[in-house]
């Protein structure tokens, strides 16, 4: 029975000290204690007004949400900025009256992260979704904003992935 509890706390031990390594965010050990995320301006040829606000938020939202990093407006340890590179509607199916029956909104946002702690890390990468609606219907009001929350979902959440989770 001593044995037991020995090997047991052996196994608690060696458990808690692992928390080092990784947390809870998936995003491993940062040496990093804040952020900033540059104004993201609206470069797409195709320009929909204000969509460069709403991203530039929904990326400091994500980086809040899943990471104990602090939210600062200059000298952060991370450095995210960028543009939007891309605001395209393609056609994707055809009714036999030669209209589109579905259409596809893909947005690119061009993406330049600095790690101050470690150069190492820094990229400038594209990243770039979609979302594909019915042919007949308009992007406006209710309908545009739940196209940017599933398009802006993924891409902040592959930048999250990118830059801090490695994966």
């Amino acid at each position: 029975m001593k044995k037991m509890k020995h090997i047991l706390l052996v196994v608690v031990a060696l458990t808690f000290s692992s928390c080092g390594f990784y947390n809870f965010t998936g995003t491993g050990k940062i040496d990093a204690k804040t952020f900033q995320v540059n104004y993201f301006h609206n470069n797409a040829p195709l320009v929909q007004p204000g969509i460069e606000r709403t991203f530039t938020l929904k990326l400091q939202e994500i980086l809040q949400n899943q990471t104990n990093l602090n939210l600062t407006n200059t000298n952060g340890d991370l450095m995210y900025e960028g543009e939007i590179t891309g605001y395209n509607i393609t056609p994707m199916a055809a009714t036999a009256s030669q209209t589109a029956a579905q259409n596809r909104l893909t947005i690119t946002i061009n993406v330049r992260f600095v790690n101050r702690k470690d150069d190492k890390e820094n990229f400038e990468k594209p990243f770039s979704f979609y979302y594909d609606y019915a042919g007949d219907q308009q992007l406006t009001g209710a309908s545009l904003t739940a196209a940017l929350d599933v398009i802006f979902e993924r891409i902040t959440q592959d930048i999250f992935n990118q830059s801090l989770a490695k994966w």
